[in-house]
């Protein structure tokens, strides 16, 4: 079984996203797991050249030449790391309310057709069935109740791994961290008891 985690964590040390993180590691012990920074290893943006790439390609069926090649091969790397996890952990903070855009980008550059999804009879189809995804985010407020309608980072999050068919996806967030209604230590506790929870349950 192998696991890909995905981190884009700006703050380091002091993210509190880390701290789930590294309970999700800690969980899972001596289990052999794949890492992508999305600091160190940036993914690659549809620009001009790109977007005619993954059309003329995914799209028209059309051989690329040498220019279209390199311009979708970030895309290409990424997605092939991508298919080959049975389980993928997502670690992100929440920024304005949504997912950052290096993650948007990221979910962009491995949501390609023919590859993680498909059409058939004018219907999505995905094609990664029978993986797993686990999200973990922290966010400054508390996106619940009458504030539910902001959330748009783990429910984006969701929707992209519902595309491409995973089987099971889970979310744990440490959220309020800036409300000040509960120390954001206790907060963190809660949901990294969680991640161990799934550590359990997935790597019996």
């Amino acid at each position: 079984m192998k696991t890909l985690m995905v981190t884009y964590l700006p703050r380091g040390e002091r993210s509190y996203t880390k701290k789930l993180a590294d309970a999700f590691l800690e969980g899972i012990k001596n289990q052999p797991i794949e890492s992508l920074d999305l600091l160190k290893d940036i993914p690659g943006f549809f620009m001009e050249t790109s977007l005619e790439a993954y059309i003329q390609r995914n799209y028209m069926g059309q051989k690329l030449d040498a220019v279209h090649q390199k311009a979708i091969a970030t895309m290409d790397r990424m997605t092939a790391q991508f298919k080959g996890a049975d389980i993928v952990v997502l670690a992100t903070p929440m920024h304005n309310f949504s997912l950052p855009g290096c993650v948007k980008t990221y979910f962009d550059s491995i949501l390609l057709k023919s590859e993680t999804w498909d059409i058939q009879d004018g219907k999505f189809i995905g094609l990664m069935t029978g993986k797993k995804a686990l999200i973990l985010l922290a966010s400054g407020g508390i996106y619940e109740g009458p504030m539910a309608s902001w959330e748009h980072a783990v429910s984006l999050a969701r929707v992209e791994f519902q595309l491409m068919g995973f089987s099971d996806i889970r979310a744990v967030t440490a959220s309020g961290m800036n409300a000040g209604k509960r120390q954001p230590e206790e907060i963190v506790a809660e949901a990294q008891e969680k991640v161990r929870a799934i550590t359990r349950e997935w790597y019996k």
